[in-house]
């Protein structure tokens, strides 16, 4: 069974980035035609278009990237939030003990 679940997570992976390179060539098609329009709207467009597949990208990588080390924590006894540090914490703790 994680054979099946690996190609097709490796399939989705791959449909996923044929769909951001897609759309970083639609928005360079938008800037261009922007640029020859001289219209701002569309240069707006293109630089939506292009922030969504950035967006795409680091999602297709933070899942594809996490699934497994969080499968092996939740393996090896769960994940637990007591142990996330935030920078904001250091210095809460720093003022507590003065």
């Amino acid at each position: 069974m994680p054979a099946l679940l690996q190609s097709h997570s490796t399939a989705l992976a791959v449909v996923i980035v044929l769909v951001v390179v897609a759309m970083v060539a639609w928005a360079l098609q938008l800037m261009q035609a922007a640029a020859d329009r001289k219209e701002f709207s569309l240069m707006l467009a293109g630089c939506m278009v292009c922030s969504a597949a950035v967006g795409l990208a680091a999602v297709m990588v933070m899942t594809v990237t996490s699934a497994d080390r969080i499968e092996a924590q939740l393996q090896a006894g769960g994940v637990s939030l007591d142990v996330i540090s935030l920078p904001w914490d250091a210095s809460v703790d720093s003022t507590r003990r003065s």
